[in-house]
């Protein structure tokens, strides 16, 4: 299966700045349905080897670079809003076999060679940059992260650490579940409600077989918090295809989706990183 691996047009100005999402074609993956799929998460279904594999393709393929030119780093994502700076200090950034020590939802660099990743199968992927101080972060955005605000939290972490102006950052929202498939119950819009003016925008209210179905939209959710953040609307790029219905040409998935593959999936991941040489 031919590698699917989307990247942010917008961006192609800044030679510095390596970006992208995975979808799930492209890897050594059989286990969820097809044979060369790229699952990119630490799956208890799928051979930690492939997974490996799968990660080293995905970086390479986005830095057109081998991926031993780069450091991935990921996260033990917690659905919270903590951004963490890294650095090569010294402190591991990583186990052995590669899987994230930071716990965090959020994780920003100024440092060149270190790839930071988010791992997602419905949640909102959210990649920052600042194309004038050079820095970056990779943001993971579920509901629960959404209201704890991570999409603000990211960017003021970008101005705390690095001295960031919101008007310098560009944004890269990937795909994620799309309100057409994301039912909530109205909890979550009373939660919603109490923190955010515009809540009433997120939500819809539809029909399912004759009963009333409550849907919300988190690509929406994330892009008022980035704006609200001071971020030029104009800046913020969206790639708007739903994770749990959208299908390719031959009609296959083309993203991990939790919800709809009912908890058992492999995972995407979005990607962002400085280039060593500008």
């Amino acid at each position: 299966m031919a590698a699917d691996v989307l990247s942010i047009k917008a961006w192609d100005q800044y030679p510095w700045l390596q970006a992208g999402f995975s979808t799930r074609q492209g890897g050594a993956t059989s286990v969820y349905g097809a044979p060369g799929e790229m699952n990119l998460g630490w799956t208890k279904e799928d051979d930690p080897g492939i997974v490996a594999a799968n990660r080293e393709r995905m970086v390479s393929l986005v830095a057109q670079t081998p991926a031993s030119d780069w450091q991935l780093v990921t996260m033990r994502q917690v659905h919270g809003g903590t951004v963490t700076r890294i650095e090569r200090d010294g402190s591991p950034l990583a186990t052995p076999e590669g899987k994230a020590i930071v716990e965090a939802d959020g994780l920003a660099t100024n440092e060149p060679g270190l790839m930071l990743g988010v791992q997602t199968a419905d949640c909102v992927p959210v990649l920052l940059a600042d194309t004038r101080l050079h820095t970056v972060a990779a943001i993971h955005a579920g509901w629960r992260g959404t209201l704890a605000r991570i999409a603000e939290h990211g960017v003021a972490a970008m101005e705390r650490d690095f001295g960031s102006h919101p008007q310098d950052i560009v944004a890269a929202i990937g795909p994620a579940i799309r309100r057409c498939c994301f039912a909530v119950g109205n909890e979550v819009r009373d939660k919603f409600t109490a923190e955010f003016l515009y809540a009433p925008d997120l939500f819809v209210e539809d029909l399912i077989d004759g009963k009333p179905q409550l849907f919300m939209d988190l690509h929406t959710a994330n892009q008022r918090q980035l704006i609200g953040a001071g971020l030029p609307p104009e800046s913020i790029t969206t790639l708007a295809e739903c994770s749990a219905c959208t299908r390719t040409a031959a009609g296959h998935r083309r993203y991990f989706s939790h919800r709809a593959e009912h908890g058992i999936t492999g995972r995407m991941m979005s990607v962002i990183g400085i280039a060593e040489s500008e």
